[in-house]
């Protein structure tokens, strides 16, 4: 070996967190954070061709969880089925568990094959749901649409 290499290796720092023999290591713990106990949310449901995403809400519209049928593991065509709602809803309720959310009013946006049976869902998984709003946007003869394709 040259003496240069000799002098980097003898030269090295000790490694970050690392305590030597006569150190004591002290470690705070850190504080929970008091989580808010939320009776009645609302819960946003996006039904695309391609995917659910569902979204609960404290009343003011601060997120309290959200899930999407991708996060859950589905792939491709497999995200906009109704088993993979069903499948976010659940995954959805293990998340907030902790806000203590018993009723939602439901909004959904969006004409997947999703929306149904997502409502199905978070009745099922135990939130009582109060009420239904359908926000699907709908064009009022707005944009024109695109011309017909020819084949």
């Amino acid at each position: 070996m040259s003496e240069q290499t000799t002098k980097t290796m003898t030269t090295a720092a000790p490694a970050v967190g690392t305590a030597t023999p006569g150190e004591v290591k002290v470690v705070k713990a850190k504080k929970k954070k008091a989580v808010k106990q939320v009776p009645r949310g609302n819960a946003y449901i996006q039904a695309s061709y391609n995917n659910t995403i569902i979204t609960i809400t404290d009343p003011n519209g601060a997120a309290l969880g959200w899930c999407s049928s991708g996060s859950t593991g589905f792939k491709g065509p497999k995200k906009a089925t109704p088993y993979a709602a069903s499948v976010v809803v659940k995954e959805l309720m293990n998340k907030i568990v902790d806000y203590g959310v018993k009723e939602v009013n439901v909004f959904i946006k969006g004409i997947g094959g999703g929306r149904e049976s997502a409502i199905r869902a978070l009745h099922i998984n135990g939130l009582n749901v109060l009420t239904i709003t359908d926000m699907t946007p709908i064009p009022h003869n707005g944009c024109r649409p695109p011309k017909r394709r020819r084949v």
